[in-house]
């Protein structure tokens, strides 16, 4: 019988017998299936839950199509049978506060009902109850809006309503209502408020409660960064996913300051200072109990004292590299430089390229009882125990040149070097591969054979880069293909030759193209893997670094060598089915040959 077809129940709320008798004959299970469900759900905790979820945990046998009839799809069963749209609710893409002041808390649990989207002449309510209408009519004339039902996962609408609302609810208390847009007292537009400024307390029980569901928001959707903004009256919260920036909510301006406030105490920080840029950091846990390192860094604006917080996932350091993204081919020339007694090896690419993922990576894999692994860094991004870290501190001249040079004393045999940024940071790392050490830093330069020339720029002289630097590797970070819902595509022959030239590839019997679904949360990626593009100084490479290096005739012999370009590296991505053409241009430079 199609879904169209089936008439709607006897009785304006669902119950398990009105849902089963339902899927039986619109042919989702058969009937000893059903009676099997009813027979073993008569008790008490059942009728709490909602009929759907009851069916998802009972996991039928019997589906025709072998696919399992899990809480989205009976979901979208749901809504085909009431005619109504089905709705995902992803909680980046509500505004909050809006949907929060359509109706009070308690009116949205009574009718089990929570509004998703506020258009200018109709609000969108999602329920689990399409069938009940008892509240229509009076919110209909409270919004003098027309109102257009869709169908939502009960288990989502309730924890959603109850998380909104709670937020919206903590927000609006930690707001002085006595004062209206009394705004950060050091917004540079209202400085002739600060006589009336009277701001919430950082340690006040509901800025608290609001930092902790913006540090578990920020796990629940796998964000990499936390960005606390200041604008004119408000204060804007954006998270970074795979890469990319998404608003999640406004606070008023009070507010954000409160939080920032809040967020310093916990990261140690001096809450008084507002005129200077800050670094902290702060340790915690997830739900599952796994610990989360975050770092946090404040920077004054026009409007106020704007931070960021980084995360840092310590699963990441126990991630293997081909997990990281590496080839065979790569792992193997990466190794070969790394496992080297001494000599420089240089990690090059822009911030957030994963430059310091892959040298805590590789110090990870090189650290035995053998060896002293000492660092420095500005700052340190995760504590490991198993490295003897170091941090940069310019008020008392520990700079990374002096770090270098203490480390020297302390008998080690691998240091690492957050960056070299000047010529004595330069010279200290070379002096270290000189006397026995093996040293890992970074630079920011566009590509690995770049790194030999800014070498020669800050002043450190071929020579002593032919004795000393064992290789380079650049990278970016691409966004993978959500694995849920990626199909395969034709090839877009121009767009391939783009990405190979000059190198003329064959092109791949097969790529995949991204779709959209509830995992990725509707665009096609989920995660990030890196693209890699690695010299390994050869003989023959070292005799063209000189006075007069040509940077383009030393990348046409690293070429030679064996060396992949970045985009040849995403190209052989492509082929595998893990990105798109289209990623890889977006993130790689373009061929210098």
């Amino acid at each position: 019988m199609p879904r169209a077809a089936l008439a709607a129940p006897p009785r304006h709320t669902l119950t398990l017998r009105d849902v089963c008798n339902a899927l039986v004959d619109s042919e989702e299970i058969d009937q000893a299936e059903a009676e099997r469900i009813l027979a073993a759900n008569l008790g008490a905790e059942s009728r709490e839950r909602h009929p759907l979820e009851v069916v998802a945990i009972a996991q039928p046998d019997s589906l025709r199509d072998g696919r399992k009839l899990d809480l989205e799809r009976l979901t979208r069963w749901l809504a085909e049978w009431a005619g109504q749209d089905s709705v995902h609710i992803d909680p980046l893409k509500i505004d909050v506060p809006a949907i929060c002041r359509v109706m009070s808390y308690a009116f949205a649990q009574r009718h089990g009902i929570l509004a998703v989207e506020i258009g200018p002449d109709e609000v969108v309510i999602a329920s689990a109850e399409p069938f009940k209408a008892d509240w229509e009519d009076n919110l209909r004339h409270v919004l003098k809006k027309d109102i257009r039902r869709v169908v939502a996962n009960p288990e989502d609408l309730r924890r959603y309503t109850v998380e909104f609302y709670q937020l919206a609810n903590s927000v609006h208390k930690a707001s002085d209502p006595k004062a209206p847009g009394n705004g950060n007292i050091h917004n540079f537009e209202q400085l002739l408020d600060l006589g009336d400024a009277k701001n919430p307390d950082a340690n006040d029980q509901h800025v608290v409660k609001i930092v902790d569901w913006l540090l578990q928001y920020a796990f629940d959707q796998r964000a990499s960064d936390i960005h606390i903004e200041p604008r004119r009256h408000i204060a804007q919260v954006r998270f970074r996913i795979d890469g990319v920036l998404h608003n999640v909510y406004e606070f008023p301006d009070e507010v954000g300051t409160a939080v920032v406030s809040r967020l310093k105490i916990l990261g140690r920080l001096n809450v008084a200072e507002r005129r200077k840029p800050q670094d902290g950091r702060i340790k915690t846990r997830k739900p599952d109990d796994r610990e989360v390192e975050l770092r946090l860094a404040t920077l004054p604006t026009a409007f106020g004292e704007k931070m960021v917080m980084r995360i840092f996932d310590p699963d990441v350091l126990l991630k293997s590299f081909d997990q990281l993204g590496f080839s065979r081919e790569d792992i193997e020339r990466w190794d070969r430089m790394t496992r080297q007694p001494y000599g420089i090896v240089l990690v090059t690419g822009p911030t957030g390229s994963g430059k310091t993922t892959t040298l805590y990576s590789t110090l990870k894999s090189l650290v035995t009882s053998e060896v002293n692994i000492c660092t420095i860094e500005d700052p340190i991004e995760m504590v490991e125990p198993s490295f003897n870290q170091m941090q940069v501190q310019q008020g008392i001249d520990l700079t990374f040149a002096s770090g270098v040079r203490a480390l020297l004393r302390q008998d080690p045999d691998i240091i690492m070097v957050g960056e070299i940024r000047d010529l004595e940071t330069a010279e200290m790392a070379v002096q270290a591969a000189l006397t026995g050490h093996l040293v890992l830093s970074t630079l920011h330069t566009n590509d690995s054979p770049s790194a030999i020339t800014r070498l020669i720029e800050l002043g450190i002289p071929p020579y002593l880069i032919r004795a000393t630097v064992l290789g380079v590797m650049a990278q970016r970070l691409i966004r993978t293909l959500c694995p849920h819902c990626k199909q395969q595509s034709t090839i877009d022959e121009s767009a391939w030759r783009e990405l190979t030239k000059p190198w003329k590839a064959p092109l791949p019997e097969g790529v995949h193209a991204p779709v959209g679904c509830l995992e990725c949360r509707n665009t096609g990626y989920m995660g990030r893997a890196g693209v890699y593009e690695i010299l390994q100084l050869t003989e023959r490479l070292r005799e063209k670094v000189d006075d007069q290096c040509d940077l383009d005739q030393l990348r046409v012999e690293a070429y030679r060598d064996g060396m992949h370009s970045l985009r040849l590296s995403g190209a052989q991505k492509v082929a595998s089915g893990e990105t798109t053409i289209e990623e890889i241009l977006r993130v790689t430079p373009g061929s210098q040959r």
